[in-house]
């Protein structure tokens, strides 16, 4: 497949902390008044709907290793999200053999998704970024580490999982998504009621959803919303214990740094 736009995103919260983490463009929207015909009986402009973005898309520059990844292996290891009226994505066809698989959403560079891929290789991983250099990255990790069950998305990941059937997926990482701080910007937020619902519909009985952050009130609003869907049940009486698995990323060591703590949500589907 042809990379359809080599665009960089980065993504940067209110707190100065750099996110590329979310690989999200929440196709929910809001009304907004624009300029255009209007009925004969009306000069009222129609409203029409725009999409809530849950990232800020920003460029950035890549290493020459990083592009000749990009040149060599994003035909291979990479794709672009379907578009919407296309056929569902064939997880099997697309990993080559018929294994759980694993929803990154925001593999960020790709260092704790292709860690964890090499430590459990019986699981496919399936990234989804949107932040160009971060996807070279994970595919020259891919490459140096002979890494055969990891694929790369580039695009909107509510998209993609739209595009996937019920019941696809083993889990679903959401590791430091991006906090979105101010009032007025939480409904940019990721971890919301109609987006668990999507991903919980997706994953298999019994399936995991495993939701990180370093932002205590949005660890609260995360608990609060994946508690309030009837369909996941809480594996733990509140946070999780951080679990071995769970390889350190870099917010994580940048919240060490600033002494701020690290929620872990790891959720079932009943």
């Amino acid at each position: 497949m042809i990379l359809s736009s080599r665009v960089a995103h980065h993504i940067r919260s209110d707190r100065g902390v750099a996110y590329s983490r979310v690989a999200v463009t929440s196709t929910d929207h809001e009304p907004a008044a624009v300029a255009g015909p209007s009925p004969a009986t009306s000069s009222t402009p129609v409203p029409t709907a725009i999409p809530i973005r849950t990232f800020h898309p920003r460029r950035g520059r890549m290493t020459g290793r990083q592009l000749d990844a990009m040149d060599q292996l994003w035909p291979v290891f990479g794709l672009t999200v379907p578009e919407p009226a296309g056929s569902p994505l064939d997880l099997a066809d697309l990993f080559g053999r018929r294994a759980p698989v694993v929803l990154e959403i925001g593999s960020g560079m790709g260092d704790a998704t292709a860690a964890m891929a090499a430590d459990d290789p019986s699981r496919d991983y399936l990234a989804v970024e949107v932040h160009t250099p971060g996807i070279a990255n994970l595919l020259d990790l891919v490459r140096r580490h002979g890494l055969g069950n990891v694929r790369i998305v580039e695009g909107d990941a509510l998209e993609l999982v739209r595009g996937l059937p019920v019941d696809a997926l083993d889990a679903v990482h959401v590791f430091f998504p991006d906090p979105w701080p101010k009032t007025r910007h939480h409904k940019r937020r990721l971890i919301q009621p109609a987006h668990v619902a999507l991903l919980r519909s997706r994953l298999t009985p019994g399936g995991t959803l495993h939701c990180a952050t370093d932002w205590a009130e949005y660890a609260e609003s995360m608990r609060r919303t994946l508690d309030d869907d009837p369909g996941l049940v809480n594996a733990h009486p509140g946070y999780a214990p951080r679990p071995a698995h769970r390889p350190v990323t870099k917010f994580e060591r940048r919240a060490r740094t600033a002494s701020r703590d690290v929620f872990d949500l790891i959720y079932h589907r009943v």
